[in-house]
């Protein structure tokens, strides 16, 4: 039996720390509540590093990806107040994300059900399912910054005009298994 060769990358400033522990290589696809404790580990162990090399573009929110393995990517995103994205999904990836600094304003919805609004914090961190869409906006007068991961990793997102327009189910992106 031949084993296959996994490999990790790590964002170049990230190398050497406790980040290589907490990624699991071994594990190919995490649940909301792994990807949640991840994110929310980075941000308390890491998260003076990762501030170090944060970018704020008054032009476009920015991003970094700090980590990708065969079931996980994980990325900080930084934003100014008014800066979002638009409504999406994750292709059927589940996902998290915790506040490294600042708040962002989150509308989302599940298939089916009410479009909701929620403000997180520093410190607050969500995990949520394949089916969930959202819309995320960089919130208060201070800039913003969170930590984000995903699981599959590299699934494309699909974007909506409004969270009205998501459909009663969401459905993977195709190639993607579950």
């Amino acid at each position: 039996m031949t084993s296959v060769l996994r490999s990790t990358e790590i964002h170049p400033r990230l190398t050497g720390t406790a980040l290589e522990e907490l990624l699991h290589p071994e594990r190919l696809l995490w649940t909301p509540t792994q990807l949640a404790g991840l994110t929310r580990t980075v941000t308390l162990e890491l998260g003076a590093r990762i501030s170090e090399f944060l970018h704020f573009d008054a032009d476009q929110r920015w991003w970094a990806r700090l980590a990708l393995t065969e079931g996980i990517e994980l990325w900080v995103l930084t934003w100014l107040p008014g800066q979002g994205t638009k409504p999406h999904d994750h292709g059927g990836a589940a996902g998290s994300f915790t506040v490294l600094r600042g708040e962002l304003s989150e509308e989302y919805r599940y298939p089916g059900g009410p479009i909701r609004q929620r403000t997180h914090v520093t410190g607050d961190g969500i995990g949520f399912g394949a089916g969930r869409a959202h819309q995320v906006t960089g919130a208060g007068t201070e800039p913003a910054a969170s930590i984000h991961a995903y699981s599959p990793p590299l699934v494309p997102t699909r974007e909506y005009t409004s969270l009205a327009d998501v459909p009663a189910e969401i459905p993977p992106l195709p190639g993607i298994l579950r």
